[in-house]
Order: structure tokens, then sequence, then C-alpha cells
């Protein structure tokens, strides 16, 4: 079984080549996006030994994910996941997110920071208070969505979910598109608790503000 990792990064020097020697050992192949970084994020990819991907001009998260992906299916990637750049999150929990593919259980499986209390203690309070809860509340009423993490990164997919669900949202917005279809056309689904480290807030909290927007956009181009 082939297993690709996914990693989209944008101006991320500073934990890309850590964030890749922690998963390249859990993982048959590692893919590196870099979404036209400032800085010289997609050289130090290059130099780990690992497939590293540019986009000459920025995109988005959502478009450095489909340019990962869409290599690894190319490359017949038995299953494809999706792994933030940052450092936020724990390699180790790769086996907790592919399992329930690998025992036949699931097509896609998504990671929540929800499922158990102390995932989602480190988080900053308006994160976890407002930002959370409004995207969760969003997802609801605007997809009929109810998993406990609205917008976890951290995923895990067969190559013919990622065929199946082939997502169009550029930004942030992927994360609902993604939950949506997988709905829409009946895949498996599971979720599994992850463990995440917590970092600048400012930057996360005008991204949750992003995300809102974004997601009342998808629905009016659906």
């Amino acid at each position: 079984m082939k297993i690709f990792c996914v990693i989209p990064a944008y101006n991320e020097a500073s934990n890309i080549i850590a964030v890749i020697n922690n998963v390249k050992p859990i993982v048959d192949r590692v893919v590196v996006v870099d979404d036209c970084s400032d800085d010289n994020t997609y050289l130090l990819a290059k130099q780990q030994n690992i497939i590293a991907l540019k986009h000459i001009i920025n995109l988005g998260q959502g478009a450095a994910l489909k340019t990962g992906t869409e290599y690894a299916i190319k490359k017949f990637a038995d299953i494809i996941i999706h792994f933030d750049a940052d450092g936020q999150f724990f390699a180790k929990d790769i086996k907790t997110i592919i399992k329930p593919i690998v025992d036949g259980q699931a097509d896609i499986v998504f990671g929540s920071r929800f499922i158990n209390k102390q995932d989602s203690a480190g988080m900053p309070t308006a994160k976890k208070y407002l930002i959370m809860p409004l995207a969760k509340l969003a997802n609801k009423l605007l997809f009929n969505i109810n998993l406990t993490d609205p917008q976890s990164g951290f995923r895990a997919m067969t190559q013919q979910a990622a065929v199946a669900i082939g997502w169009q949202q550029d930004r942030m917005s992927h994360c609902s598109e993604i939950l949506y279809k997988a709905i829409k056309y009946k895949l498996r689904i599971k979720e599994v608790p992850i463990n995440v480290i917590y970092h600048s807030f400012g930057q996360r909290f005008s991204s949750g503000v992003k995300i809102l927007l974004d997601l009342f956009l998808a629905k009016l181009n659906q």
C-alpha cells in the first residue's frame, strides 16, 4: 500500500525541514507544494530528498493541496494524507489517521481536535469559543455537515475518494467543501482524535474570519 503525504507550505522556512523529517519515516512519499513563498521554503524542501512542487503565484492552501493530491493520484498513491507545514500536527498521529482506511473501515478520515477535551485544551480562547463554533454552525446550516471539527487540515483519503471529491475551493473553505462532498458522495467517513500544538494566535484569528467569509462565498457559488 503506497502512502503519500501532501504538505502545502507558504513561508514555512523555519518549520519545513523538521516537518519533513518527522513525516518521512512514516510514509512512502512526501510531497511539499510551495504556494509561491517569499522565503526559501521551496529550496529547503527540495534539498530533503522529497518531491517539491512550486506554484508561480500564490493560490491558497486548497489549491496547494489540490496540486499535491493530483500529483499523488498520478503516481498511483493508495492513501493520500494532508498535513500542515507549520509544525502544529504530530507525525505520530499519521498512523491513527490512516488506520481506519488500512483496516477497510473508511474511505476518508478526519483528524478532530474536539473528540477528546484535552485535544483542544491549548486552543486560544477566541478561536475555541468563537471561530470554531461559528464555523461548525456555518457547516451545519450551509452544507448539512455535523462533524466535531469543522476545519481540520489533517486528513487521509483513498485515491478513489480523492478523485471523487475533486474540490474546487482554492483557499481555506476547501476544508468544508471536502467534508460536504465526502457526505454528498456517501463516502465512508471516520473521525479520530489528533493532538495539536498551537502557534501564533493573531494569524490564526484572521484566518478564522477568512474561513467564515469563504464558507458563505462557497455556498453562493454552489
